[in-house]
């Protein structure tokens, strides 16, 4: 194994000179998107662009561990110690719709209490949470601000297209491929395109059970590294009912979650993935997946979701009210490459839509106690 990791250089992450156009346009799109949700979805409140149907908020400890080498023990991570937690379990899609309709992608969000610094979140950089943001697989289907523009568009029409079946699948691809019918099919859609498919390849299992990954590339103080969470040794023994029927109700992950957590406190490791080649782990390529074998994933921090009693709607209302973007971090770990930067605005364009318009005070909680009482966050 390759130890001599790449340092980080702002000049790596291929920025175009035109990306606040591109930003802008996302922007416009994501407060669009919003304002029709609440139709779109046939429910009463505004959700997220996606990841709109959250399955439950979950309380739990963050432990950044000790002793950790050099390589390892950079930004956050140089500090060692335990932290309060809340953790969001969600379906992939931008509309609530029943599991079996859904597919099977599915996010983590993290968000880790007290843990100093100035965040790059815009107008939040005083706030004392890190947030995390992942999803159960290891490559994206887009890798430039300038494809975001045409390839949000049609993720949030995906439903649509699906529905007609075949031919309408046939009509989305024709239309990715195409960039929206702008441009003659070229490798770099069609290469995001066949990265969207692998998430058609997730099985059907307890949320507890799959591996997170942040997809994108971070920061690692000097060095760069991928994210991933997953479930250890232990928790994949407790988890009973291993594999889930997305036939047999509604929203069966749900009922899934909050019966495996009433019985045990279930554990995971934080792990990095450091850069080491950057032909063969690129990092403004985000439909590849980082071969292990040339640089292996390293645990850095130890997560608890503890033993609780979650309520049938997974703590909705907390849920709704909570915010998380991967930009509510220090420096030393942010996202970067092309379209991670596209991040940055966009997530606090759809948190902000969105609480506005359901009425909602947009506020970070400081710890679990104001994250999981519903009055803290009400006008």
């Amino acid at each position: 194994m390759n130890k001599e990791y790449i340092k980080y250089s702002p000049d790596l992450e291929e920025i175009p000179e035109n990306f606040e156009e591109y930003m802008a346009t996302i922007n416009k799109d994501i407060q669009n998107y919003i304002q029709e949700t609440k139709q779109l979805s046939n429910i009463n409140h505004y959700t997220r662009d996606a990841h709109a149907n959250g399955y439950a908020a979950l309380k739990a400890e963050f432990e950044i561990m000790g002793n950790l080498p050099p390589e390892l023990s950079q930004g956050v991570y140089a500090q060692a110690g335990k932290h309060e937690a809340v953790i969001r379990f969600s379906n992939g899609s931008s509309r609530v719709l029943p599991d079996k309709l859904s597919g099977n992608a599915q996010g983590m969000a993290i968000k880790v209490f007290d843990i100093p610094g100035k965040k790059l979140a815009p107008n939040e950089e005083d706030s004392p949470n890190m947030d995390y943001n992942l999803i159960n697989n290891p490559v994206f289907f887009c890798n430039t601000a300038e494809h975001y523009v045409f390839i949000s568009k049609l993720f949030l029409k995906l439903t649509d297209f699906f529905e007609k079946g075949a031919l309408g699948k046939l009509e989305f691809a024709a239309l990715w491929a195409t960039e929206n019918k702008k441009a003659f099919p070229n490798w770099e859609a069609l290469k995001e395109l066949n990265a969207l498919k692998t998430f058609e390849k997730i099985p059907a299992i307890n949320s507890f059970l799959y591996e997170f990954y942040s997809m994108g590339a971070v920061r690692h103080g000097d060095y760069m590294a991928k994210i991933r969470v997953i479930p250890t040794s232990e928790t994949k023994q407790k988890i009973q009912d291993k594999e889930v029927n997305i036939e047999s109700e509604y929203w069966p992950y749900r009922a899934s979650i909050i019966k495996e957590i009433a019985k045990n406190d279930l554990t995971f490791e934080l792990q990095v993935q450091l850069c080491n080649d950057l032909d063969k782990l690129p990092i403004n390529d985000l439909t590849v997946e980082w071969d292990q074998e040339l640089s292996p994933f390293q645990t850095v921090a130890k997560i608890t979701i503890f033993q609780q009693e979650v309520p049938k709607d997974g703590n909705f209302e907390i849920m709704k009210n909570l915010s998380f973007t991967p930009f509510r971090t220090i420096e030393a770990n942010s996202p970067i490459g092309n379209l991670q930067r596209t991040r940055q605005q966009a997530y606090v364009t759809s948190s902000t839509s969105r609480h506005a318009l359901n009425h909602k005070k947009k506020v970070e909680p400081k710890n679990l106690k104001e994250a999981f009482d519903p009055s803290f966050y009400n006008l």
